[in-house]
């Protein structure tokens, strides 16, 4: 049997699909679990069924079916069954239907339908975890931590989880009208959006400034580390061969695929950086859970696509499982300043489980830990820097900009020239700088503290100094 291993904030991903993608086995990720592992685990079995037990649950079958108001499908009955048994686990743990199946096969090979926004219930309604970018969610506004109350009128509380997700899908180009509660808003808010197929690139980058590059992943899928290193390998030529730093952005990305994280953290560690920690055995992450089978643990192979240049993690409260997995090692081997918020907390690892050929259940099976031991499980991944979100104002006086950017000599009206010039990108980077500002204010501290981070290591400065440092601090 495969075990897909999907570590992700995996509430229900609002998605339809218009088009039947083609699913197979490929689209997955099997995760070998190390029989040679160290991690400790019970394997204490459950005790057996008892009679009366079974007896109690049939008997509720039977009285539902001959008193109920009106007549009841045996396969509806026993569906909820299951889905209740779930639901009575753990947030995480779930009964999928054909249509949730089909939908998580999907969104692991990065290619599905719907609005674009992953949620979960929480409170009677719908917690979004994240929008997914360039998605009619994110188009539209919709935030994480967003409460949905209701879906074209029908408030959510009146229906089930499976309901209230299905009444958001639709043929693509209809409209769908939400109803958000968001924190800081008096009012609720309502939010149009129109229907759309969604294909995900989970990779976006370009040059933030002079040498410094940016990449952000929204979703590990399958073809995620690939992607990654193409675009880090663009960056690397369009600064000339050699990048000064990278900003990896992990903000809002609720998490995906397991193998995939650990690949993509693999890519930043190097021989340095694991030779100074003996005691973590090249670890990326390990998972604890009751059975051997459940048992999980992944290392890292030598060899560091930016050569030691610095590099910033960006996380907030969207940063969710996977995500904080990668966030995790960095910071565990110092490879990495992580700056923003604290991630959300997710340290579980979700099982699928195949229950026949269209139908699974998603079972929560282990937790994991980064590779000095910490559980993230309720705490999350505590910023190296923290940065808020905050938002900067345009002045038509440029008297917060100059607060931002302080004041050079080559500002001064009738400085006297030298040869050679002020570097001609000095001007454009400080605009750039200026409108980053503006548009992402998180992002502009972190490339900011990326830049202190190569000043400083062309003094000779390691970067497990700085991390130091700045945790110190």
């Amino acid at each position: 049997m495969k075990q897909l291993f999907r570590l992700t904030f995996q509430g229900i991903l609002i998605a339809l699909s218009l088009t039947l993608f083609s699913t197979t086995s490929s689209g997955f990720t099997d995760d070998n679990i190390d029989p040679n592992s160290a991690i400790t685990t019970t394997n204490a079995k459950p005790d057996p069924l008892q009679k009366n037990d079974i007896d109690r649950f049939t008997n509720a079958i039977t009285q539902i079916k001959d008193y109920y108001v009106s007549s009841i499908d045996d396969k509806k009955l026993l569906e909820d069954a299951i889905r209740g048994m779930l639901t009575g686990l753990d947030p995480h743990s779930e009964y999928l239907d054909e249509d949730s199946y089909k939908t998580l096969l999907m969104t692991t090979s990065g290619a599905f339908g719907g609005l674009g926004v992953e949620v979960t219930g929480e409170y009677g309604v719908l917690k979004v975890i994240s929008p997914i970018d360039d998605t009619p969610a994110a188009k539209a506004g919709i935030k994480s931590g967003d409460y949905i109350v209701s879906v074209n009128g029908k408030l959510v509380n009146e229906m089930t989880l499976n309901e209230a997700v299905n009444s958001m899908r639709g043929k693509k180009g209809s409209e769908v009208l939400l109803t958000v509660i968001r924190k800081g808003e008096k009012k609720p808010l309502t939010f149009k959006l129109v229907r759309d197929i969604i294909k995900i690139s989970s990779v976006k980058s370009n040059m933030l400034s002079n040498g410094f590059g940016y990449v952000r992943i929204s979703e590990f899928q399958q073809p995620t580390t690939e992607l990654m290193i193409a675009a880090i390998d663009k960056l690397k030529k369009d600064s000339g061969g050699q990048l000064k730093g990278l900003v990896l952005d992990l903000r809002n990305n609720p998490g995906g695929l397991l193998e995939t994280a650990v690949q993509v953290s693999d890519v930043f560690l190097d021989n340095k950086s694991l030779q100074a920690y003996p005691t973590y055995k090249n670890l990326v992450v390990y998972a604890e859970g009751r059975l051997p089978s459940s048992r999980y643990s992944a290392k890292a192979v030598p060899g560091d696509i930016l050569n030691g240049a610095p590099l910033v993690v960006l996380v907030n409260a969207g940063s969710a499982s996977a995500s904080e997995i990668v966030a995790g090692a960095l910071q565990d081997y110092h490879r990495a300043v992580i700056v923003g918020t604290n991630s959300f907390g997710k340290g579980s690892v979700q099982t699928v489980l195949p229950l026949d050929e269209t139908h699974a259940i998603k079972l929560t099976t282990a937790l994991y830990h980064t590779p000095s031991g910490r559980t993230i499980q309720n705490k999350g991944i505590t910023p190296d820097v923290v940065i808020d979100d905050l938002k900067v104002q345009p002045n038509s006086n440029a008297i917060d900009m100059a607060a931002l950017n302080p004041i050079h000599e080559f500002d001064l009206k009738g400085h006297i020239g030298t040869q050679p010039a002020v570097n001609s990108n000095t001007a454009d980077d400080v605009t750039v700088s200026n409108q980053l500002a503006q548009t992402d204010f998180q992002l502009y501290e972190a490339l900011k503290i990326l830049k202190t981070m190569y000043m400083v290591e062309k003094g000779n400065t390691s970067v497990t100094s700085i991390n130091n440092n700045l945790s110190a601090n």
